[in-house]
């Protein structure tokens, strides 16, 4: 059976109860990967058990990696290490794969050897019913940075890249709980156009509290115009690129100022305002 140059990494946390579906998913592909590597961040239930006994099977090679609990930033990183592929596909344990998502995506790569990062359309469900996705959500092809900039708009599960984006944009911020994909797929969008597989080849599950995305909820808009800060203090944009993100940054902070002045959390509130007030600034000058 051919297989692609390809290694799928998928970081775990306590989802014994879905982490199977997902290896099967990536066992069933219509394209067999190079290998599957399971970054374990710090798991308590059964998961290394199950993780152990699919190593025992015939077929794809399964790397184990266990780590000390860390979050998804951490875990995605060190599974980036200990790939040896060309080409990474990342995998969230509660997601799972259309049997030919890996055969159509990396096609469409080698078809346009230009682009070095894809993403698919996804088939979102909670708690097995689906959900019809906002026009805001649906994913867009070729330069996304606009787009990015509103919202965490590259589903995490359906991303396949090239190892050298790495080196050039850096890492998943491992001081991010929440929002790394987000700070991530700002610094690649900028430089890089996104090849998008119009079918939905990803199947996302959510509505669960146990979920990073819920955890983290309240915080969010927070870590994200912290993370458009950044992005502007990296002089990584160019001159349109940086207007957008300054408007975008000026938008988002004032909505999450003038919320938290109303909870009562006027210092906090206060600073969000400020700096809005700063970058507006910056425009008119």
């Amino acid at each position: 059976m051919n297989f692609a140059p390809i290694s799928v990494v998928i970081p775990t946390y306590n989802r014994d109860q879905y982490l199977v579906r997902a290896i099967d998913s990536v066992l069933r592909q219509s394209l067999r990967v190079a290998e599957i590597v399971i970054v374990d961040d710090g798991s308590t239930d059964g998961s290394e058990a199950l993780i152990r006994q699919k190593k025992a099977e015939q077929g794809v090679p399964i790397r184990y990696i266990y780590q000390k609990n860390q979050g998804p930033a951490a875990a995605r990183n060190n599974g980036l290490q200990h790939a040896s592929s060309d080409y990474i596909a990342y995998l969230d344990s509660d997601d799972h794969w259309h049997k030919k998502k890996i055969e159509k995506q990396y096609g469409a790569l080698c078809a346009q050897p230009e682009m070095r990062i894809s993403h698919t359309y996804e088939k979102w469900l909670r708690r097995g019913e689906h959900l019809n996705q906002k026009k805001k959500h649906i994913p867009g092809h070729g330069d996304i940075f606009a787009h990015c900039l509103q919202l965490c708009a590259v589903g995490m599960s359906t991303v396949m890249l090239h190892r050298s984006i790495f080196s050039e944009v850096g890492l998943f911020d491992e001081g991010m709980r929440c929002c790394e994909d987000y700070d991530f797929w700002l610094r690649v969008s900028c430089r890089y156009p996104f090849l998008l597989v119009d079918e939905r080849l990803t199947i996302k599950e959510g509505g669960r509290d146990d979920q990073v995305s819920y955890q983290y909820r309240v915080g969010m808009d927070r870590l994200r115009i912290d993370a458009l800060e950044r992005l502007l203090l990296s002089a990584r944009l160019n001159p349109a690129q940086e207007l957008l993100a300054r408007r975008e940054l000026v938008r988002k902070a004032h909505i999450f100022g003038e919320g938290a002045v109303r909870h009562g959390q006027e210092e906090i509130g206060l600073h969000y305002l400020q700096l809005a007030d700063k970058y507006q600034l910056q425009e008119k000058n």
